[in-house]
């Protein structure tokens, strides 16, 4: 199987032994760990006690015309010459697809991306799959294809050979690690709890603007707590995300609790959006698909990092080109952008030494056309006492109404393929329910100002809709629309 991101495509491996000049010849666009492999394999046939043909090997890629790229092909490509050598037999191999890196030994070692490959080989009609016995429980995540794993090269051969048959998957293991920490041990931040509260339940981006130490951190760490589990394919595409990554655990590699992801603001574009060289490795946006992507000290990254977050932000995937090919990985996360209001950020805005001008032009590096992409932002300011620590509800009875909230919007977009009202497109909201002009009459007044762009109108009006369902209202009244528009509003100057 070769990968490009998370898309996979069935290589049809051909050997040929005959006259000719002992060696090994790749041919199909291989890279050079995959020119290296010729080595391994023949190492580890020797080393498994089998006779390696001291003949020509001609050994074929196809398709030709798709770059093949890693060390994966090594039992495929073992298996192919001993059965064009008629050492097993060949009829044993139809249908099945042969995933590992061969130590010199013969031991099977895994390699990335197994669970992607799994899954564009049941999509194209495979009937098995022998994987490295620790990629097993990796594999098992894919149903509908028989898995079988092996320790080394020596089993497989006497597997195809009709000796003991290879390992199976046991049962599949959920680990989430520990749960999320509770909010309620943020201390007052009533306005930001409720930001928090409605990004929850409506997919929503959120900007917290305050100085250090008023908690900016500590509640987007508490955003995954109210966040709904995973759905199963979900789990599944997050899954295959980390396995080409190489950040999937192998002993419980199927997790349902939404992701968080927090890079530092001194991170590489390939590490914040995905890149590297050949075909690019997902980066941050994609490890945090269905999650959270939380960036701390947001003006401290630098403004190509930050609008490189557009088009994700968007349509919910990256493609990243390469003169190799164009690779797209899920990117469908929520944002939290937390900032200070200044450069020198002390405890007390009267301790402030920045200008108005240096204030505004520290903000300024957050471009107006991403926070026009920001639905919700809440000025956080210090707290002055620790009584208001006992008034602050906890993580389960705010997550029980963001659950309310979230089930009334999915029946409502049933059968439209949208979860969260942020997923809805402009249009849609405003075709398919068209509301009195009493009510959007704000959104009109906002765009006839200039103080709305069109997007901005959309997205306020996606966040009235959440305003409402968290209300138990059946569409938004005039009160949510004015509610949703002071969300966009808010500033820390």
């Amino acid at each position: 199987m070769a990968l490009r991101g998370v898309d996979g495509h069935v290589v049809e491996i051909e050997a040929d032994v005959g006259g000719g000049l002992p060696g090994v010849h790749l041919l199909g666009l291989p890279d050079a760990a995959l020119q290296e492999s010729r080595d391994r394999v023949r190492a580890a046939v020797v080393n498994s006690g089998v006779v390696w043909p001291n003949q020509r090997i001609v050994l074929a890629l196809s398709p030709a015309t798709l770059r093949k790229t890693g060390s994966g092909f090594d039992l495929a490509l073992a298996c192919c010459v001993l059965a064009a050598a008629e050492h097993v037999p060949q009829h044993a191999l139809d249908g099945t697809v042969l995933l590992g890196e061969l130590a010199l030994d013969g031991r099977l070692r895994p390699v990335r991306g197994i669970l992607p490959a799994l899954l564009a080989a049941r999509t194209a009609g495979m009937r098995r799959v022998v994987v490295p016995e620790s990629a097993l429980a990796e594999a098992a995540l894919v149903p509908d294809i028989e898995v079988l794993g092996a320790a080394d090269l020596r089993e497989v051969l006497d597997w195809l050979r009709g000796g003991a048959p290879l390992r199976t998957p046991g049962p599949v293991v959920d680990a989430d690690g520990p749960e999320p920490p509770d909010l309620a041990d943020v201390v007052g931040q009533d306005d930001a709890r409720h930001a928090l509260e409605v990004a929850a339940a409506g997919g929503h981006h959120l900007l917290l603007v305050g100085p250090p130490g008023t908690g900016k951190t500590l509640l987007a760490q508490r955003l995954v707590g109210l966040l709904p589990r995973l759905a199963a394919d979900d789990a599944l595409a997050l899954a295959a995300v980390r396995s080409v990554a190489g950040r999937l655990p192998a002993d419980a590699p199927l997790a349902t609790l939404p992701p968080v992801e927090a890079p530092h603001h001194s991170s590489s574009m390939a590490a914040l959006v995905g890149g590297g060289s050949g075909l690019a490795r997902p980066g941050a946006v994609s490890l945090a698909h269905r999650g959270v992507l939380f960036l701390d000290e947001a003006p401290e990254f630098g403004g190509h990092l930050l609008d490189a977050l557009r088009t994700p932000l968007e349509e919910g995937e990256v493609r990243i080109a390469r003169a190799e090919g164009t690779v797209r990985y899920p990117a469908r996360f929520q944002l939290v952008l937390a900032a200070n209001p200044c450069p020198c950020a002390p405890a007390h805005d009267r301790d402030c030494v920045c200008s108005s001008l240096v204030r505004r032009r520290y903000l300024g590096r957050l471009s107006g056309p991403l926070l026009d992409r920001v639905d919700l932002r809440a000025a956080m300011y210090p707290v002055t006492t620790f009584a208001a620590a006992a008034d602050g509800e906890d993580t389960a009875t705010v997550a029980a109404r963001v659950r309310e909230a979230r089930a009334a919007a999915a029946q409502r977009w049933a059968g439209c393929g949208w979860r969260t009202n942020a997923e809805v497109p402009g249009p849609a909201l405003r075709s398919r329910f068209g509301l009195p002009d009493a009510t959007v009459r704000p959104l009109d007044a906002g765009m006839r100002s200039g103080a709305l762009t069109a997007r901005g109108a959309d997205r306020a009006l996606r966040v009235a809709w959440t305003l409402a369902d968290l209300a138990g209202a059946a569409r938004p009244r005039p009160e949510h629309v004015e509610a949703a528009l002071y969300f966009r509003d808010r500033r820390a100057a």
